[in-house]
């Protein structure tokens, strides 16, 4: 079996909306083993959460596949790494006492639990504050007199609390951050005027605090982020089998490990993650001319400003209909793979007419802040002369998962004449080769690629910041360390917009806006 120099490898965790997965990499990128562990969010108490317990019981799983993985390919345990980094779903309210412990259950990204706080926020700072980010919920719990808010001590995300249980270290990556206060890229660190603005809320509400000494500390990519303690690497591997000692990277949030999976860190670039959620990203050239709700201001991994565009709902929806599907066909005695499924039903999709052939669909699962949905209800919607057909109900399944990030990129490229030059594709709605980078080239008329790497994703992406914190050279930027190093022979195809496909995701759309009444119907009708 081929030997491997384990301290050469990246290790990256993320924690996903629906998957907890390990990947570790070479110095070049290549992916060397995985390990994955399945979990679900809960609606618990009035917000969706995950247990924190959990968290940690996943890791685990994740991490052990990864290493009977590695084990299996090269013929020995893996008990150290050059580097390894994690990362989460951004955004959401993680807050601890002074001793360290939990004073509410974990409220996720997809709670919508927070317009008056992001409303608020918004108008005082004139910089757009989304519902998911933690500053809204610890506003919103404060305007909404939670006994909890005067013992807060601590403020983080997911990957944030993941980051300090393994080393000890309350730090955050600067795209992890972004969605936790306003970024100064200027600076690379937390808006200093903003977060004067908030002390005076904090100080009218009782609390005698600094927002900036509850927070986590602002680091970029490649910087110093602690080492692995002896109690970090026995959360990772109970066995034992993993030393400590192993340097870390600074914890990101899905965002930005997807613009370092799709080598999206450099003017005029982007990407699309698409899977439970879906987001667009561009990195900037200049500032926005106007505040738009539906456009969140990040950063990438190393600080340059980014417009994001980020929906709460992608493939829940359809996720469900080909479950269903497969039941009606193993109903029948036909016996297919999930994978199998997909492929058909996404190839079907092709099928069908550019318009769906007068179907609407939503695939809301939760609230929609981007079309001003304060919840969601799946539902589909068709007049009696409408084609009904599978093909057309395919297709108009892939429609609905994207046609809230049409809905706010139409803003980015339209009213503020943001360029992107094309688009990287990842996640699972690019699983199936062609079919989701096809109707998305259509739906935003702008060239769509994806590499063989896609189904990687997230996870990869933040074992390539762990890398660049392992192997970058003195002076090295993160765009020139993708560019040139990972990426410089990357295979991948890409997609041109198909006149046809854009002329019927448009007709669609409009159908789509016109129906949102019936969407908010629904959720009034069926609280």
């Amino acid at each position: 079996m081929q030997k491997l120099e384990q301290k050469s490898t990246s290790l990256g965790l993320e924690l996903g909306s629906t998957r907890i997965k390990a990947v570790l990499a070479g110095p070049d990128g290549t992916v060397l083993a995985s390990g994955a562990h399945d979990w679900q969010n809960r609606f618990e108490g009035g917000y969706w959460t995950y247990h924190l317990d959990e968290v940690w019981t996943g890791v685990q799983h994740a991490f052990r596949d990864l290493a009977r993985n590695y084990e299996a390919a090269f013929g020995e345990p893996l008990r150290t790494v050059g580097a390894l980094g994690v990362s989460a779903m951004m955004h959401g309210y993680l807050p601890f006492d002074r001793q360290g412990r939990p004073l509410t259950a974990f409220r996720t990204w997809r709670n919508t639990t927070t317009r008056a706080a992001a409303e608020a926020l918004t108008e005082r700072f004139r910089f757009n504050i989304p519902q998911r980010w933690t500053v809204a919920h610890f506003y919103q719990a404060i305007l909404n007199g939670e006994d909890h808010v005067r013992q807060v001590d601590f403020l983080t995300t997911l990957a944030g609390y993941l980051h300090w249980q393994l080393t000890g270290q309350k730090v955050l990556g600067i795209g992890d951050a972004s969605g936790v206060f306003p970024i100064d890229s200027r600076t690379c660190d937390y808006d200093a005027g903003m977060l004067a603005s908030f002390d005076e809320l904090l100080a009218g509400a009782g609390l005698h605090c600094h927002l900036r000494d509850l927070l986590p500390r602002v680091l970029c990519a490649g910087q110093d982020a602690g080492t692995l303690t002896e109690a970090g690497a026995r959360l990772l591997d109970p066995t034992g089998t993993l030393g400590a000692g192993i340097p870390l990277c600074p914890p990101e949030g899905d965002s930005g490990t997807g613009m370092a999976a799709t080598d999206s860190v450099a003017v005029r670039t982007g990407n699309v993650s698409a899977g439970t959620s879906v987001f667009a990203m561009v990195v900037l050239e200049k500032p926005l001319a106007k505040v738009h709700p539906e456009i969140d201001l990040v950063t990438t991994p190393d600080g340059r400003p980014v417009a994001m565009v980020h929906c709460n709902t992608c493939t829940s929806d359809l996720d469900d209909w080909v479950r269903l599907l497969g039941e009606m066909a193993a109903a029948a005695g036909a016996t297919l793979s999930r994978n199998e499924l997909y492929t058909l039903f996404y190839r079907k999709a092709l099928e069908g007419d550019p318009d769906c052939g007068g179907l609407v669909n939503f695939n809301c699962f939760s609230g929609e802040p981007v079309t001003g949905l304060p919840d969601g209800r799946p539902l589909l919607v068709r007049r009696p002369d409408a084609r009904f057909t599978l093909a057309n109900f395919a297709r108009v399944q892939l429609y609905a998962c994207l046609a809230t990030l049409k809905y706010g990129l139409d803003i980015l490229f339209e009213e503020e004449q943001v360029t992107a030059d094309h688009l990287l594709g990842h996640g699972g709605l690019f699983k199936v080769p062609v079919v989701g980078q096809k109707l998305l080239a259509g739906a935003l008329g702008v060239p769509v690629s994806v590499m063989q790497t896609a189904g990687e994703g997230g996870p990869w992406g933040m074992a390539l910041l762990a890398g660049y914190r392992l192997h970058r050279a003195e002076g090295e930027t993160l765009e020139q360390y993708l560019h040139r190093r990972i990426f410089a022979g990357a295979v991948g195809s890409t997609v041109q917009p198909d006149a046809r496909d854009s002329r019927g995701f448009a007709a669609f759309m409009k159908q789509y806006i016109r129906c949102l009444a019936v969407e908010r119907a629904a959720i009034d009708a069926l609280p």
